[in-house]
């Protein structure tokens, strides 16, 4: 009886696109994500241009992106995505404090929302699930959000922070990282004069009185954060 070799099907990898400007955690994410039998990192990208032009010419099965991008941040990105590419999945992957990032994101159309701290079997985890339809938190930010269910949002959004808009909360955060007005306009493709506007939105919110309290207030934060990346 002639000896035969048991041939197994090609399993299906599902491709992975990777939007980060930090080109050492990409690197890990592509040892980490190509290791895997079902998942291949088909591209990578260092801004938000870049990300969406991948996006567009590689046609991924899911996203892993940082919020953090030089010019328009990964909120921006996220929107764009789901206006041009409707329900292609995306996974946050941040350092940004997920009580004050995650549900904006989810607003805005995530399917799942970790933080870089995680372990990075958790990262795995989080893409399988998001594959299979389902939504990715972490057991902190899932009871938190359960919390606000049963006893309403009231203590929930005691920060001022959190009134701010997306658009105010990305140029709080720029100015936090030393950015000016004009390069903060520039990165963002808007006017010196709409950036202002915001800014007297963002002392409103917060009451601040001057610009000075402004640029202290938005240091302090971002230190408090971690820098924001």
């Amino acid at each position: 009886m002639p000896n035969r070799t048991a041939v197994s099907p090609a399993v299906k990898k599902d491709r992975v696109l990777l939007i980060d400007d930090h080109p050492i955690v990409r690197q890990g994410l592509a040892l980490l994500i190509d290791r895997e039998q079902d998942l291949a990192v088909c591209g990578e990208a260092d801004g938000a241009h870049t990300g969406l032009h991948a996006v567009a010419t590689l046609k991924p099965d899911l996203v892993v992106l940082d919020l953090s991008l030089s010019g328009p941040d990964g909120l921006d990105v996220l929107k764009e995505i789901r206006l041009n590419s409707g329900s292609l999945p995306v996974l946050i992957l941040s350092m940004h404090d997920e009580s004050i990032y995650a549900e904006r994101a989810l607003r805005a159309g995530a399917n799942g929302y970790i933080m870089k701290q995680e372990a990075t079997e958790k990262v795995l985890v989080a893409i399988r699930r998001i594959l299979a339809g389902e939504v990715y938190l972490s057991e902190r930010l899932t009871n938190a959000m359960l919390q606000q269910v049963v006893h309403g949002n009231a203590g929930a959004r005691n920060s001022p922070i959190l009134s701010l808009t997306d658009r105010e909360l990305e140029i709080f955060r720029l100015i936090g990282e030393g950015h000016s007005t004009r390069r903060i306009a520039d990165e963002l493709h808007l006017s010196v004069k709409t950036i202002e506007s915001h800014q007297a939105h963002i002392k409103e919110k917060l009451a601040l009185k001057n610009a000075r309290e402004l640029v202290q207030h938005a240091i302090e934060w971002t230190v408090s954060l971690g820098g924001g990346y």
